[in-house]
């Protein structure tokens, strides 16, 4: 229950943020309130999910290393290739989030 929680609180907490980053003047037309929103939502969920696969994808490797430390070598160079590849994935979610409050 507590690390439903404490998922749960980040969460919202990344939402929050993201939600207040994209504010918007009063001015602005409801097309670019929704563009806003899916902005901050894509862009909240990404890093939310970017985090979480990166979470596991260190704790995968470095429980590799500790049952078989001399297969360190081996478990470095993919695990910095997925690291990266997760990580684009989230720079990928900044861009769509770019284009949508630039339209």
């Amino acid at each position: 229950m507590k690390k439903l929680t404490l998922r749960l609180a980040a969460f919202l907490s990344t939402m929050l943020v993201t939600a207040s980053a994209f504010a918007q003047d009063e001015t602005s037309s409801a097309g670019q309130t929704a563009a806003y929103l899916a902005a901050g939502l894509g862009l909240g969920i990404a890093a939310f999910g970017g985090a979480l696969a990166q979470g596991r994808t260190a704790a995968a490797a470095l429980e590799g290393i500790a049952r078989n430390p001399n297969a360190s070598d081996k478990l470095f160079t993919p695990m910095i290739l997925g690291l990266a590849l997760i990580e684009s994935l989230v720079i990928y979610a900044l861009v769509i989030s770019f284009m949508l409050v630039g339209k």
